[in-house]
C-alpha cells in the first residue's frame, strides 16, 4: 500500500473509532460518572435520614408519639443500619407500651453495635417492665460498663439487684467505683440500702452527703427526713419537712403534712400539730382521710380536748369499722372521763380488730393496772413482749407489773 493510500486508511480508522466512541458516547454516563452519581445519592440519603431523626427525636421530647414514630420510621426507611435510629423507635414503643416491638428494635441496635450502652440500657428498661429482672440487670450493669461516666446506670442496676434481694451485691456494685464516690444518686441509692439493712444511722448519713452534693433535689431531702425520723431526729426533720413544705412541687402533698404533724407531737408541741391535722381535715379531701382523725384524736387526748376526741372516734369507727383505732381512741376517751369499765371493753374490741399489735396489748394492760387487775395486766404486758420481743419499753413495763411498781403513763393510738 503506497503512503497517501496508508493515510487515508488511518484516518478512516480513526473516524470509525471516534464513531464508535462517540456512539457510545451518546447512550449514557460513563463508569465514573455513574460512581460519582451514585455516592452523591447515598449522601444525600444519609442526610436526609438524619434530618428525619432529628424531627422525630425532637417530636419525641415533646410528647407527640405518633409523629416521633412515623418520622423515626422515615429515618430507617432511608437508612437502617444506623444504631440511634432503632434506639429511638424502641424507646418510643416503649412509651407507647408496645415491649415486644421495643424489645425487637432495641436488640435490632445492639446487634448492629454491641457497644451501644444507649441500647442496653433501655434494653435493661424493657426486660424490667417484661418482668425479667435477671435480663434487666445484666443489660443495666453491661451499659454501666460500656459508660463509665453515667452514675444512672449503676443505680438502675443496683435498684434491679435490690429487686432481686441481691441487697449486699447492689452495695457492693456502687461502692466499687470510686468514680461515683460524689454522686448524689449514688450516694441516695446507699441510703435506701442502708434503710432496708434497719441500719437508719447510716441510711442518715448517705442522705446527707446525697443533699450536699444536691440540696434542691426534694426526693433527696424526702429520704432524708424518713431516715432522720426513724432515728427520731425530730428537730432536723420538722425542718427539713418545713422546707419541703414551701416548695411548690412539694408543698401540696398530704403525706408531708402528717409527717410534720407527727414530729410536731414528737417534740411536745400538740398545739401545732392539731392545727396542721385540722387544715387536713379542712380540706376537700379531709372527710375522709383517716390518718388525719387518727392523729387529731391522738392529740386532743394528750392536751385533754374530749369533745374533740369524741368527735374524732366516732368518725374513725364509721370509716374504717373494722379497723383498730377507732375503738382505741373510744378506750382514750373513756380513760380520759375515768369510766375503766367502758375503756377496757373498748380496748379489747380494738384488740379483736388486730391481735398482732403489742402496742394494743401494751395499752390493754395499762387499762388493767389502772383498774387494779394486776395479774390480767401481766398476761397483757407478756402478750406485748411476746409480739414484741425487742421491745425494752414493752419489757420494763412487765417488769413493774410484776413487781407491783407499775407507774400508769398516757398512751395514743400510735
Amino acid at each position: 500500500m503506497n503512503t497517501k493510500n496508508l493515510r487515508h486508511a488511518r484516518v478512516a480508522t480513526l473516524s470509525v473509532l471516534g464513531l464508535v466512541l462517540g456512539v457510545a458516547g451518546c447512550t449514557g454516563p460513563g463508569k465514573f460518572t455513574r460512581e460519582g452519581s451514585s455516592v452523591a445519592e447515598e449522601k444525600m440519603s444519609i442526610i436526609k435520614a438524619g434530618t428525619e431523626w432529628q424531627m422525630g427525636h425532637q417530636a419525641f421530647l415533646a410528647g407527640d408519639l405518633e409523629k416521633a414514630l412515623k418520622k423515626v420510621d422515615a429515618s430507617l426507611s432511608l437508612n437502617d443500619s444506623v444504631v440511634k435510629s432503632h434506639v429511638l423507635r424502641g424507646r418510643i414503643l416503649l412509651e407507647q407500651g408496645s415491649l415486644g416491638s421495643s424489645l425487637e428494635s432495641l436488640l435490632t441496635a445492639t446487634t448492629i453495635d454491641p457497644m451501644d450502652p444507649d441500647a442496653h440500657y433501655y434494653l435493661a428498661i424493657v426486660y424490667e417492665r417484661l418482668n425479667e429482672p435477671g435480663e434487666a440487670v445484666g443489660h443495666y450493669e453491661q451499659a454501666c460498663e460500656l459508660d463509665g461516666y453515667n452514675p444512672s446506670y449503676a443505680v438502675a442496676a443496683a435498684e434491679m439487684m435490690i429487686d432481686l434481694d441481691r441487697i449486699d451485691d447492689a452495695q457492693a456494685y456502687l461502692e466499687s467505683d470510686p468514680m461515683f464516690e460524689h454522686d448524689p444518686g449514688v450516694r441516695q441509692a446507699l441510703g435506701h440500702i442502708a434503710m432496708i439493712q434497719e441500719e437508719p444511722e447510716r441510711a442518715v448519713t448517705m442522705f446527707e452527703e446525697a443533699t450536699l452534693l444536691a440540696p434542691e433535689d426534694p426526693a433527696i431531702l424526702e429520704d432524708l427526713v424518713r431516715a432522720q425520723i426513724a432515728t427520731e431526729r425530730f428537730v432536723e426533720a420538722e425542718r427539713h419537712l418545713s422546707r419541703l413544705l414551701r416548695n411548690p412541687e412539694t408543698g401540696e402533698r398530704r403525706d408531708l403534712h402528717h409527717m410534720r404533724a407527727r414530729c410536731l407531737v414528737a417534740l411536745d408541741r400538740p398545739g401545732d400539730a392539731r392545727n396542721v391535722y385540722k387544715d387536713l381535715l379542712a380540706s376537700d379531701e379531709g372527710g375522709s382521710d383517716l390518718d388525719a382523725w387518727i392523729g387529731l384524736g391522738n392529740v386532743a387526748y394528750l392536751i385533754n380536748d374530749t369533745r374533740s376526741l369524741r368527735q374524732c372516734a366516732s368518725r374513725v369507727v364509721a370509716i374504717a369499722p373494722n379497723r383498730a383505732e377507732g375503738y382505741s381512741l373510744w378506750a382514750l376517751n373513756h380513760r380520759a372521763g375515768n369510766d375503766l369499765p367502758k375503756a377496757i371493753t373498748a380496748a379489747r374490741r380494738a384488740i379483736e380488730a388486730d391481735p398482732s399489735d403489742p402496742a394494743l396489748r401494751a395499752f390493754y394492760g395499762v387499762l388493767l393496772t389502772d383498774a387494779g387487775n394486776r395479774a390480767d395486766a401481766i398476761d397483757a404486758f407478756t402478750d406485748a413482749v411476746t409480739l414484741a420481743p425487742g421491745n425494752s419499753g414493752y419489757a420494763m413495763m412487765l417488769e413493774q407489773a410484776e413487781s407491783g411498781s407499775f407507774a400508769s403513763i398516757p398512751s395514743t393510738t400510735e
